[in-house]
């Protein structure tokens, strides 16, 4: 088969970007370029640096992501002009509660996702990337090409385990990071939420109390509610993620059958738990048997000399530190290649065998050609190539957005610091994100509005934005359209 092979050539290639980058941030730091100068044209850069245009293009795209210069459309790069209050505070970790509950958020999920399916809107509701960071060009050509190799194989049943070649590209890619995790020890699913489903019904039953990060991604809320389980909320802070003091608290005076968390750029904070953090964390519930069920679907989206000194800018899974099969790891390639494409995987641990049992009972099999097209994307080396530009991209998109809340929004609004993922968390100074969610929808805008992120439809002035889309023109009104109704609720509420 003929597939784009990227070599050590690139490494060099990256050298010479950084030096682009390099120089220019220089000018613009002794002011030889000011807020709001044009910076020279890619194609002039090229031919005084003695470098390729696609070299030129790649330190652009570093230098946004430093929030150094930013993108007019048809009109070409500036030095970017400083955002009133770009320093604004993160939001605040909410009170611990010892109370497990049932969530009820499956009505208010419709609504977001309904909103989703507009392409009239405005949406920045759902945590979906936009085909335009996405190598779709490339993975449809890689799929139709595998189609003609592969012929029947690819219309076939592909039973758990599932697809050998990509389960071998996961087990690589995991040593990476340190998990040594076997080829034969990981299932293929429909995307991680089949994944945590699998995990969850492994280990817990209705009536059961499963222990998860607060604020909490609504769709392993919804998974728990549609399955008759009960969550105890542990507050989550920001920077470092779920509050294991907390947690340690609820595991002493409450039954927990698992714990389910995001350790790695949660969602919605964005929070990276530090490596100590995840040893902790997984030694707490080694000690008293207890799962951890992580989804590590953000886990390949760090932004760009982010990490925390003495850590990887790619972090390390809590995976990496188990012992003893507790940690049961779930990801998809839903957030960095193709979220059509529905492909996952679980790594089960001690919890492998009923997972796959499970996994043959639900879905008898993932769809086998996607499976192999993303096998070789990752194989041939464009996946690694891929996820290099994507970081810089979404790093970009989510400091041009947090600023620009910071400009549009009231004051005393907190927004959430990530250093990784595409999502912002958001908290308002007064008004009900309910109210703002559906005034929003209104003017054609969608969010997702913070009680969809709590067991106990807790967050009522806390709201979760994407910064999936490229940032444009159409984005920027919508947020300062949504600032404008932000201020509207505020004084309403306090009139």
């Amino acid at each position: 088969m003929e597939y784009d092979r990227y070599t050590s050539g690139m490494d060099a290639e990256a050298l010479l970007y950084e030096r682009v980058a390099d120089r220019v941030a220089d000018w613009i730091t002794r002011g030889v370029l000011r807020a709001g100068d044009r910076v020279p044209s890619v194609r002039k850069l090229s031919r005084q640096e003695g470098v390729s245009v696609a070299t030129v293009v790649q330190a652009f795209q570093q230098l946004e992501v430093r929030g150094l210069i930013e993108a007019r459309p048809q009109s070409g790069h500036y030095v970017r002009t400083p955002r009133a209050r770009a320093n604004i505070p993160e939001p605040r970790a909410p009170r611990t509660t010892h109370a497990a509950a049932r969530p009820s958020v499956a009505h208010l999920v419709a609504k977001v996702y309904g909103a989703a399916r507009d392409p009239r809107l405005v949406n920045l509701g759902s945590a979906i990337p936009s085909p335009e960071l996405l190598p779709a060009e490339r993975i449809l050509k890689i799929t139709a090409t595998v189609a003609r190799q592969v012929g029947r194989l690819a219309v076939s049943y592909d039973p758990p385990p599932g697809c050998a070649a990509l389960r071998r590209q996961i087990a690589r890619r995991a040593v990476d990071v340190g998990s040594a995790i076997p080829a034969d020890e990981i299932v293929t699913t429909v995307g991680a939420m089949e994944a945590l489903h699998l995990a969850l019904r492994a280990v817990a039953r209705a009536g059961d109390t499963v222990a998860v990060e607060s604020p909490a991604y609504y769709g392993l809320l919804q998974l728990i509610e549609s399955l008759g389980i009960r969550a105890i909320e542990i507050p989550a802070h920001p920077g470092s993620g779920m509050d294991l003091d907390a947690l340690e608290v609820a595991l002493d005076t409450t039954k927990i059958a698992a714990v389910m968390a995001i350790p790695s750029f949660s969602n919605p904070l964005g929070s990276r738990m530090s490596n100590d953090g995840k040893r902790r964390l997984v030694s707490l519930l080694a000690a008293r048997a207890i799962p951890l069920i992580e989804d590590d679907v953000y886990g390949d989206l760090p932004f760009p000399g982010a990490a925390p000194p003495g850590e990887d800018e790619r972090p390390r899974p809590a995976k990496a530190f188990d012992r003893d099969g507790s940690v049961i790891l779930c990801s998809s390639f839903s957030k960095t290649i193709a979220p059509g494409y529905r492909v996952g995987w679980i790594a089960g641990g001690r919890h492998h065998e009923t997972i796959e049992a499970l996994k043959f009972a639900q879905t008898i099999a993932t769809p086998s050609l996607q499976q192999l097209a993303i096998a070789e994307f990752i194989e041939g080396g464009g996946y690694d190539h891929h996820l290099r530009q994507l970081r810089r991209k979404l790093a970009a998109q989510v400091a041009q957005m947090r600023e620009a809340i910071g400009e549009h929004f009231p004051e005393g609004t907190r927004v959430s610091s990530p250093t990784g993922g595409f999502v912002l968390w958001i908290e308002l100074p007064a008004g009900s994100a309910i109210d703002l969610h559906a005034r929003a929808l209104a003017e054609g805008i969608s969010i997702a509005p913070g009680p969809i992120f709590s067991a106990r439809s807790r967050f009522a002035s806390y709201f979760r934005v994407s910064c999936g889309a490229p940032w444009s023109g159409r984005v920027e009104a919508a947020v300062e359209k949504l600032g404008a109704i932000a201020r509207s609720l505020g004084r309403h509420g306090r009139g």
